[in-house]
């Protein structure tokens, strides 16, 4: 049975989307692996954490998966270097050994570390975040996905799920985005390069 999406959809970003979610459902079988990882990169309001979660919907493989967001990582609006290093050290590498990963829920409002979530090697695991495509990450990971989408476009989605208590960061969090963006090529490390209008 193919997995891609039907073509009626009225939406073209929901469109887009599904043909993003049937292209990496067919990258993830093809790898031919019970914990294979994914990585989804983008920019701010691309698509990221729709996408994963669609992906975790309609998971190939037999058993469940595993989803890591990086702004449940990130230590505050200046984090994203961070928060990606984080992700690499604490969860990449050990699910690379077959180790059990452990980090920690970033509290947005308390700015502090909250509750620890432990990662099983021996599952396949989606990690979304800006950021997180490096040519470090991409080394420990199966599929790389960065997702390609006009600023307009995804400034309004940003704005819309998060309204007030994102708009004054914008464009802090931007800057930091654009300093990923040269210093690690995420396109240029990615399996696949897909647009969401």
């Amino acid at each position: 049975m193919s997995s891609a999406p039907s073509r009626s959809s009225s939406d073209p970003v929901a469109a887009a989307r599904a043909v993003a979610v049937a292209r990496i459902l067919d990258a993830v079988v093809a790898v031919e692996a019970s914990n294979p990882v994914v990585l989804i990169d983008g920019r701010s309001g691309a698509g990221k954490s729709t996408i994963a979660q669609d992906l975790v919907a309609r998971w190939p493989i037999r058993g469940r998966v595993q989803l890591v967001a990086l702004d449940s990582i990130y230590p505050g609006w200046d984090g994203l270097a961070d928060g990606v290093e984080t992700a690499r050290r604490q969860i990449l590498v050990p699910h690379a050994r077959g180790l059990i990963g452990v980090w920690q829920r970033w509290d947005w409002t308390a700015e502090e570390p909250a509750e620890a979530h432990a990662v099983d090697p021996s599952l396949p695991l989606i990690m979304e975040g800006s950021g997180i495509l490096t040519p470090v990450t991409a080394r420990l990971s199966d599929v790389r996905v960065w997702l390609d989408s006009p600023t307009a476009s995804r400034r309004r989605r940003a704005l819309d799920r998060d309204g007030d208590t994102y708009r004054p960061h914008w464009e802090r969090w931007a800057e930091q985005e654009e300093r990923h963006l040269s210093r690690d090529e995420p396109a240029q490390h990615a399996t696949l390069v897909l647009s969401i209008p």
